[in-house]
């Protein structure tokens, strides 16, 4: 190929230290293995610096030599190169790999720890540290609806000075207004546990499986904001926050010391969190103002979202390994006999849930609203066991472990 059949990139005074080499590769790229490129270019150190870049890159360069019959032509048009295409683009990624399939949807069942933050589907330099990553099997952290529940909770975020009307009027009875003080300081506490677990975890994941970290991201903002509104919520009229009993702290407490990715979601999310849906539905349904039901329904939608990833993420693990029930069950009985000597949900607490439900200070109320949270017990452990079998468990087993669960609620 010579003359007017030549392509010519003309590079002006241009050189390489200036990016030259971008529009080198992008002319490169039309050609075929085999076919020539012709570079013009005015700055002095330009077949330096082209040579060595075709030798990185598995190209050839060819220059003019005495006798070339295209030599007499190139000099016509300013040309003092030629490239060669090469038939590979050997460049310093050459011995790199795929942090797994380029596919967005392809998750790897083990990634590798020397892919470290690279994002999925990039192509990895080799000799990069391990990360600080132990999460490393799809096995110990996925569920397939992660990706649509993570787009779920990106679409359902929602901002407290928006979503709430702090202004809206209502006078309650003080006794009222301290129960309802009272059940939020309890929420924040078990909010505030909450968010440290999926805090914990997120940074143990190994960045491959992204949807994941989102969610727990997510998770732990979630978390954050509940505990805003409650606190605004249980401080709104000028009073204090309620009492916290050590029973509830320890009970909370078992939650952070669980390690284990898998039976820490089941304690938390499956067991935990599955119980709050119901307390936080029954807060709706008994809120003596607008504001606590506003901000227990929004809540409650969060929180959803939490016990969902936690069922599938369980579900997913159970059905590829039906052992690991035996560990779940283990988890069950060894938070149960590290809280059997202590005194269970704070009396305060549980009086100030009769006091909402009841609505008034007779007896017939008082005795409406115990039962009301005898009620809300009972709804909790009849979630707990569908939540079980459907994890696995036949259903005898499912009401044992259902009755192991912390008297705490939480």
């Amino acid at each position: 190929m010579s003359g007017p059949d030549l392509p010519v990139l003309r590079l002006g005074r241009l050189g390489f230290e200036q990016g030259a080499h971008l529009l080198v590769r992008r002319a490169l790229c039309g050609l075929r293995p085999g076919e020539e490129l012709g570079v013009a270019g005015d700055d002095p150190a330009l077949l330096v610096h082209l040579r060595a870049w075709c030798r990185r890159h598995g190209h050839r360069l060819r220059t003019p030599e005495p006798g070339d019959r295209t030599a007499r032509a190139d000099a016509r048009a300013g040309v003092r190169a030629r490239i060669v295409r090469g038939r590979f683009d050997l460049d310093r990624w050459s011995d790199a790999e795929r942090a797994g399939d380029a596919a967005p949807g392809r998750v790897l069942a083990r990634p590798s720890p020397t892919w470290g933050l690279a994002a999925r589907g990039a192509l990895v330099e080799s000799g990069g540290p391990e990360g600080p990553f132990d999460l490393v099997d799809r096995e110990h952290v996925w569920a397939d609806v992660a990706p649509a529940l993570y787009a779920r909770a990106a679409a359902e975020q929602w901002d407290p000075a928006r979503a709430v009307d702090w202004d809206a009027p209502f006078t309650l009875p003080d006794e009222v207004e301290r129960a309802v003080v009272q059940v939020m300081t309890y929420l924040v506490e078990n909010e505030q546990a909450a968010l440290v677990v999926p805090a914990r975890l997120l940074a143990r994941v190994h960045p491959h499986f992204r949807e994941v970290l989102q969610l727990l991201a997510v998770q732990a903002a979630d978390e954050a904001r509940h505990m805003e509104v409650f606190t605004r919520r249980a401080l709104l009229r000028g009073g204090r926050m309620g009492t916290s009993s050590a029973g509830g702290r320890q009970s909370l407490g078992t939650l952070l010391a669980e390690a284990d990715f898998s039976l820490a979601s089941f304690l938390l999310s499956v067991l935990g969190e599955g119980s709050f849906l119901n307390l936080l539905g029954f807060l709706e349904r008994h809120a003596p103002d607008p504001v606590t039901r506003r901000i227990t329904a929004l809540a409650r939608r969060d929180e959803a979202r939490h016990v969902a990833f936690g069922v599938a993420h369980l579900h997913h693990r159970s059905t590829l390994d039906p052992a690991f029930r035996a560990r779940l069950r283990a988890a069950v009985e060894r938070r149960h006999d590290a809280l059997v000597d202590t005194a269970g949900l704070n009396q305060d607490v549980f009086d100030s849930l009769v006091v909402l439900a009841a609505g008034a200070w007779t007896p017939e109320a008082v005795a409406r609203g115990f039962e009301a949270v005898r009620r809300l017990r009972a709804e909790m452990d009849e979630g707990r066991q569908r939540r079980l079998v459907h994890l696995g468990f036949p259903p005898d087993e499912a009401a044992e472990l259902s009755a192991l669960h912390t008297r705490n609620l939480m």
